[in-house]
């Protein structure tokens, strides 16, 4: 396979055979871990292992030159790497960004110059990896993990690709991630922490915190946002042991954007962007960019960041995507808002950027074109019921799955008591397994045996269910009294309750929202789909078909 630069992949050409993708995936799919990460059996997923795989790929030498910035956290980290990288690619500068999970297609992780890599450029790169790696594969050193390929591969992509910069999303944690191998980075970042993964990070913020600040290397400067104590004090305790300079992000004043708004929407992305201006100031200032850098909040911003953080796109964040399926007279009568929002601290963002932003559209609806200000914004309409002059009613509906570890009882009171706080209700929270199979990374992977297990789907309604009785001053009935297994809008079995049903698939739920539209006339269905960003990917997948 080519070792250097390969043909840039030509825009609108026709895509290759599904065959050798598939394959590849297949073989990607054969790497996934049947046990937990957090399970210390599963050899190939040790870290001092890649040291050995670096060697067998040859690209010690390759990422030692590499400029890199490599960012942990538990919360806007994929938004700050995807900030950062759109700022630098605006400053002129060839790109490489690496962040996880993908939504839709693996090769989302991968972004050459603001792109996902194209097939060919895949393929070519994996199998050089894979088949090296096979080749060299030892009791002592087997086949890396998919956790540890896949970044892997980020590196042999990007040292191929003579990238100018290479920004590093950590997968989990920081100290033993994948990305950890990078000695020298130029600059590293930490977003805003908080408790998710705790069965492998710990069970504090102390804890994670300590595994976060695992990327800080001797005498390279960092960066981070306003931490809780408990967290600061960490990571200030560990700068200090390795010479690290330290410095906290301030939020970005909006008013530097010159009228314009953050490529990413929620207000939480000022302070993502604020830590994203800070990585690329400091990257350039320390590359010898010095005519680009930015490090004053007093003074403009430069064109060049403007146009990168205005213009920066991330799936799966506050993103808003019309049903196509609906007719075009009824466009607009089903929008999915998505966001991967997956710990207690998201979910409160995401519902407050979920609340404003269905109270935005209904505005824009009620009003058709509202008038401008002389900046060209939109001016707030004060008075009148945009729903009743619309002549529809928006109905707020949840899609909700999150993953077993994580606890129902710290996502779900969260997220509906910030809704709440905005005078959102949801009618109906429907529960949903995931599509994506773990084991299996092709986009087309679903589940075949119709029998799925519902177990943990009946768990979250519970939990949702008895939220709601509460909120009604009642003592929380125990749901299973009020709901109905198997009831007929689920079809093939399931569960209906008052305020919520289980259905088995989400093609099934997706079925149920687009005809609830067409039997409804008179009302605007905005659907909430978070708790998981691997729900959000099936989601996408589903209504993009």
């Amino acid at each position: 396979m080519a070792e250097g630069n390969l043909e840039n992949c030509k825009n609108g050409s026709s895509k290759p055979t599904v065959t050798p993708y598939e394959e590849a995936l297949d073989a990607l799919s054969s790497l996934t871990a049947k046990r937990s990460r957090a399970d210390e059996s599963n050899k190939g997923d040790r870290f001092d292992l890649l040291f050995d795989y670096l060697k067998i790929l040859e690209l010690e030498e390759a990422i030692s030159e590499m400029k890199i910035i490599h960012v942990a956290g538990t919360k806007g980290k994929g938004s700050t790497c995807t900030f950062t990288e759109s700022i630098l690619r605006n400053c002129g500068f060839h790109t490489g960004l690496f962040t996880s999970p993908h939504l839709i297609d693996v090769r989302e992780r991968f972004r050459l110059d603001g792109m996902d890599i194209c097939e060919e450029k895949f393929l070519a790169y994996f199998w050089w990896c894979f088949d090296r790696l096979k080749e060299k594969a030892t009791e002592d050193i087997p086949m890396p993990t998919y956790f540890r390929i896949l970044p892997l591969l980020a590196f042999k992509i990007f040292a191929a690709e003579q990238v100018d910069v290479a920004i590093l999303e950590v997968g989990l944690g920081g100290k033993f991630d994948a990305t950890n191998v990078v000695q020298k980075p130029i600059v590293c970042g930490i977003s805003s922490l908080g408790y998710d993964h705790m069965e492998i990070l710990g069970n504090t913020l102390a804890q994670i915190a300590g595994e976060k600040a695992g990327i800080f290397k001797d005498g390279i400067p960092a960066f981070t946002v306003p931490q809780p104590d408990e967290a600061m004090n960490v990571l200030v305790e560990k700068a200090s042991t390795l010479n690290v300079t330290l410095k906290v992000a301030e939020s970005l004043d909006a008013k530097l954007l010159n009228g314009l708004k953050l490529g990413l929407e929620g207000e939480h992305q000022y302070l993502n962007a604020g830590l994203a201006i800070a990585l690329s100031s400091t990257w350039l200032q320390r590359t010898g960019h010095h005519e680009l850098t930015y490090l004053e909040q007093a003074s403009p911003l430069p064109e060049q960041f403007i146009k990168g953080l205005t213009t920066a796109s991330l799936q799966g964040r506050a993103q808003k995507v019309p049903d196509h399926y609906i007719n075009a007279e009824r466009y607009g009568d089903l929008v999915f808002y998505l966001d991967g929002a997956h710990s207690p601290e998201s979910m409160e963002m995401c519902a407050r950027w979920f609340s404003l932003a269905i109270k935005e559209d209904s505005q824009k609806k009620a009003f058709n074109h509202p008038p401008l200000n002389n900046s060209g914004s939109t001016i707030e309409l004060a008075q009148g019921n945009p729903q009743e002059r619309d002549g529809k009613i928006s109905m707020q509906i949840l899609v909700f799955n999150c993953m077993s570890v994580r606890d129902p009882q710290l996502l779900l009171p969260r997220l509906m008591k910030a809704c709440a706080n905005h005078g959102v209700y949801f009618k109906k929270a429907l529960f949903v397994p995931n599509t994506s199979v773990y084991n299996k990374v092709g986009s087309d992977a679903l589940p075949t045996d119709s029998q799925v297990d519902l177990s943990w789907q009946l768990a979250l309604q519970r939990v949702w269910e008895n939220l709601i009785q509460s909120d009604k001053g009642g003592e929380a009935k125990h749901a299973d009294a009020v709901c109905e297994e198997g009831k007929d809008d689920t079809k093939m079995g399931g569960s209906t309750c008052e305020n919520s049903t289980v259905f088995p698939s989400l093609p099934l739920a997706i079925k149920w929202l687009r005809e609830s539209v067409q039997q409804n006339q008179s009302v605007r269905y905005q659907v909430l789909v978070t708790g998981s960003l691997h729900l959000v990917g099936d989601v996408l997948r589903l209504v993009k078909m």
